[in-house]
């Protein structure tokens, strides 16, 4: 009796056929218009910061090491995958790919870094663009941010000149251990 029952069990689980989908051999394709890991056109970026500024996550770093060079580093471990950084980029260098697979063993694989080559002014010493007029004063933003790269940790500091002390000093900040510190 009992090998019958299993006997139909197993005609009842057999007629419809796969029902799954055979993920790790063929992805699913994403819905339009997903927001997977931002990716930058490094040759359309300008180097203002309006992504920095504005990232929910604080994902996105920026530190002028001088007049003409400026770092900047996305932390992709930290990102939400929002989008606010590609909407708001004036250049549109920042792309949403449909990337969604991005577990590593290593953080490196996921986070990027670029160092771009800003045009300054001879007369102020702020930096510009040929092409858009000055898109630092589109963005209401004036001169050197002093995050710190090395500890990914965004410090709102800012001045209109290079100063010395504050890039020294920010270069050892640290991160709280306990939230009120």
């Amino acid at each position: 009796m009992w090998l019958t029952s299993k006997i139909k069990q197993l005609f009842v689980v057999a007629k419809p056929g796969t029902v799954t989908l055979p993920y790790p051999f063929e992805p699913r394709p994403v819905p339009e218009n997903y927001r997977g890991q931002p990716y930058w056109d490094h040759h359309k970026c300008i180097g203002c910061g309006g992504c920095a500024n504005h990232c929910p996550a604080r994902t996105i770093l920026v530190r002028d090491l001088c007049n003409e060079l400026r770092v900047m580093m996305y932390d992709g471990s930290r990102c939400t995958y929002c989008g606010r950084c590609a909407d708001l980029c004036p250049e549109k260098a920042i792309t949403m790919t449909p990337q969604y697979e991005l577990a590593t063993d290593d953080k490196r694989d996921i986070n990027e870094t670029m160092e771009l080559f800003m045009l300054t002014c001879q007369r102020c010493g702020r930096c510009f663009d040929h092409e858009i007029k000055n898109a630092i004063d589109k963005l209401a933003y004036l001169g050197y941010r002093y995050d710190n790269l090395e500890m990914r940790a965004v410090i709102p500091v800012s001045s209109q000149t290079f100063d010395k002390e504050l890039y020294e000093k920010t270069k050892t900040y640290k991160r709280p251990e306990k939230i009120g510190e």
